[in-house]
């Protein structure tokens, strides 16, 4: 169960008194910052009329310099969108996919930026927010869709408004605002795989100031396919979720107080890989169905609790100044079993458990005039991550004497960060204006990583009592302090209402640390006199911050009456000192093992063009409120590394790829609006595409995908208070790979695969050889049913 520490009731409470205490009395009217944008934007069909807060302040989504993409409650119901990752493909040069092994942790790339290994000591390259609020960690970061007001994707490196870890871009998950009136929602969904999905939302005033509310939803689906060894589901979802909200607006309008918890606990089994070849020992052979596996490790249970408090207030002070506070606390512990060969017998097995927990505080003073609009802000973040596990290994020849044989891990990354920023738009005139920000970030690492080999595996904390064998091989602790400025500007122009031009500077950083899963007993020796010393292992250990630099221009226009809206823009990006984070098989103490290996190894440009367009092709052809829009995105990437140092110390950058990152990403959307009857008929179906993807730097023969395309549908009827529908996704049952792992024998320089003199592969950690994918979500059908009173 999560419970609150004293110190973040005292930080919650301290926001909010600050800003209550701010609100002296004068004249104003609620700003638009706080209006409900959801409701303004179903109001019209064009992108013009949509309002998102990317710049900290409510904005038509075609007056905004910046490259967003914004999906509305509406847009998102029709589509039948289940989670977060269900907007990947109709976002540009966007990947959103859930991590490899897991349920709900998040892997997230934006134009070739992000975080492939969500364990703690590497940061986030795409941030999340949750009502504003930062998920430092990506676990439980697969925000499902229910009570939600808008989703805004925010590319390019959004440093100076959003902060560190942001230089791909940001994610904003906004939560729908209670209404003013008694509400009481249910939905309910039945499909392919036995889904069964219940979600319950009520909300009421009482009195005229105070609001509260609540949701709750069950999530529940069949595996797509069997665990052959324990008979257990595989990929299905097992899931409770809840969210409860209590609003404060004070009789003058001129307060606006906001505290919200979630919770979230999954209990959906073990997802474990599809093995790619046949047992190199067992002789095991593939199995023919991608979602079947042979996985036999089933310690720990998997379980994954999430949740936390925020507490975001506003107060008008005068007409022109807006005094904000956004109080948060989070938690999350997730237990998994990783069987990395996907096979039966204990090898290679990775019993582990990540728990996360931070607190954040965040004060803006906003101005607003006539022609200047802008604000200054304060940010701190405290966060404390850790990871636990073993690598239980199968022991033949030399290594069949040590039972129970178990490589131990033990990471502990603990961040203070605090920044100051400003950003400010002057309008010279109506048609001219200048955006001018920055961000200065103190960024401070402390870290402990322990390794060391056990018998008789697991240990206590997988409820094993193995004893420790030897000395340990990593006892490390190390600090880091780093400091960034990282300016953005902006030029805007616009000829009419209805164009604007802009070019924009703007810079991110992801901050530094210490690999978690790094060997001591690996670091180089500087001094072979003095044997090994602890900056030998300092220096290898941490890594530095990377840096993105990206130069953008935009058109985004409207024409026929805003019938035909789009947003295009290009971009340059230098990427310096880019993180490599990998793992390979190692001997730590003569025990084969797997050890971290992370450095600042490469520099990359990446140049790209994104597209985002709709079109009204008809209205009012069936009577009124009749439509029939075609809407499309294409997304374009250059991404190339100019040096990377590989392992053998060479330049091997003509063999290195952007992993998760198509260079071509591509959909298209057809809707149709009919009246039938007292409500409205919504139609609609989508094509997307993506091109080539390497889940690694490396080329994989076994995990890269070819391009592939998905086709999904809906069909919704909408009348009065209720609402039916009917949802397809990946109609064509496509199989794709969105993740894995591997660990063969191959040419360090190019990732050739090295056959043994028999033609067969060589492991490189384990007996039978790792070559284990997971796929994306096959065909599934499904309805749902919705009433509001």
């Amino acid at each position: 169960m999560i419970r609150f520490a004293p110190s973040t009731r005292t930080l919650l409470n301290l926001g909010a008194a600050i800003v209550a205490l701010s609100a002296l009395p004068a004249t104003a009217a609620v700003t638009a910052q706080d209006a409900p944008v959801a409701a303004q934007a179903d109001q019209g069909a064009s992108d013009g009329d949509i309002v998102v807060t990317a710049r900290r302040r409510a904005e038509s989504l075609l007056d905004v310099p910046i490259a967003v993409t914004a999906f509305t409650e509406d847009r998102l119901a029709k589509s039948g969108a289940l989670d977060l990752t269900d907007i990947q493909n109709v976002t540009p040069n966007t990947t959103l996919k859930v991590s490899r092994g897991t349920n709900s942790t998040l892997s997230a790339f934006i134009r070739g930026v992000g975080q492939q290994d969500p364990v703690p000591g590497f940061e986030a390259g795409v941030g999340v927010y949750l009502d504003d609020v930062y998920l430092n960690r990506p676990q439980a970061a697969v925000l499902d869709v229910y009570d939600v007001e808008r989703i805004e994707v925010l590319r390019g490196p959004q440093g100076t408004l959003y902060g560190r870890n942001t230089i791909g871009g940001a994610i904003k998950y906004v939560t729908r605002k209670l209404p003013d009136r008694f509400e009481l929602k249910l939905k309910g969904s039945y499909g392919s795989y036995n889904q069964l999905d219940g979600i319950a939302s009520v909300s009421a005033p009482i009195g005229s100031m105070v609001k509260v509310g609540g949701s709750i939803a069950r999530l529940t689906r069949d595996g797509f396919g069997k665990n052959l060894t324990n008979g257990l589901e595989n990929y299905n979802k097992d899931l409770w979720a809840g969210r409860g909200t209590i609003e404060f607006t004070s009789p003058d309008e001129r307060l606006f107080v906001r505290l919200t918890g979630d919770y979230t606990h999954d209990t959906s089994s073990p997802r474990n890989g599809h093995r790619l070849i046949p047992g190199i020992q067992s002789k095991l052979p593939v199995l023919d169905n991608v979602f079947d596996t042979r996985a036999g490790l089933v310690n720990p249970e998997q379980d994954i609790e999430a949740g936390g408090l925020s507490l975001s207030a506003t107060a008008d002070l005068t007409d022109a100044l807006t005094l904000r506070s956004i109080s948060a606390w989070r938690k999350d512990r997730s237990y998994t079993p990783i069987d990395f060969d996907s096979n039966p017998a204990a090898d290679v097995d990775v019993p582990a458990v990540y728990r996360n927990q931070q607190t954040s505080q965040e004060f803006q003073l906003l101005y607003k005039s006539d022609k200047l609009n802008g604000l200054v802000g304060f940010y701190y973040l405290g966060a404390k991550a850790e990871t636990r596990f073993d690598v239980l290994l199968f022991t033949t020849g030399a290594l069949a004497s040590l039972p129970g044989l178990d490589a131990f891990t033990a990471g502990e990354v603990k961040t203070e960060t605090s920044s100051i920023y400003a950003d400010f738009t002057y309008d010279f005139t109506p048609q001219i204006s200048l955006s001018l920000g920055g961000r200065y970030t103190w960024d401070q690492r402390d870290a402990h990583v322990f390794k060391a080999n056990y018998l008789n595996g697991p240990t206590k904390f997988f409820g094993g009592s193995a004893v420790q064998l030897g000395a340990p091989a990593t006892d490390f602790r190390g600090k880091a302090n780093f400091k960034r400025f990282t300016p953005r500007a902006s030029l805007a122009f616009k000829p009419s209402e209805d164009h604007m031009l802009y070019a924009s500077y703007s810079e991110g950083f992801k901050g530094g640390g210490f690999d978690p899963r790094g060997s001591g007993t690996s670091a180089p020796i500087s001094n072979p006199t003095a044997g090994r010393s602890y900056q030998d292992i300092y220096n290898y250990l941490s890594f530095d911050p990377e840096t993105v630099k990206t130069y953008e221009i935009g058109w985004k226009g409207a024409v026929f009456d805003r019938r035909l809206t789009w947003a295009l823009d290009g971009f340059y990006s230098d990427y310096t000192d880019v993180q490599v984070p990998g793992s390979v098989g190692c001997l730590v103490n003569g025990v084969q093992s797997f050890c971290g290996i992370t450095t600042n190894a490469a520099k990359a440009t990446i140049k790209g063009i994104e597209l985002e367009a709709n079109a009204v092709l008809a209205r009012g052809f069936a009577g009124g409120g009749s439509s029939f829009n075609l809407a499309g995105t294409l997304g374009y990437l250059d991404a190339k590394y100019k040096t990377f140092i590989g392992p053998t110390g060479t330049d091997v950058a003509a063999y290195r790829f952007f992993q998760n990152t198509p260079d071509r990403t591509a959909s298209g959307t057809a809707s149709l609006v009919l009246p039938v009857g007292p409500g409205a008929v919504t139609a609609n179906t989508t094509l997307s595409y993506r091109s080539m993807t390497h889940q690694f730097e490396v080329a994989s023969p076994f995990l890269d995908q070819p391009g592939y395309t998905l086709w999904d549908a809906g069909l919704t009827y909408a009348w009065g208070n209720y609402s039916i529908g009917v949802y397809g996704k990946n109609l064509t049952d496509e199989h794709y790979k969105i993740g894995g792992y591997q660990y063969i024998n191959a040419n360090a320089a190019t990732g050739a695969i090295i056959l043994n003199p028999a033609g067969g592969y060589t492991p490189t950690l384990g007996q039978e050889g790792v070559a284990t994918a997971f796929y994306g979500n096959p065909r599934q059908v499904f309805g749902s049913f919705t009433v509001k009173f």
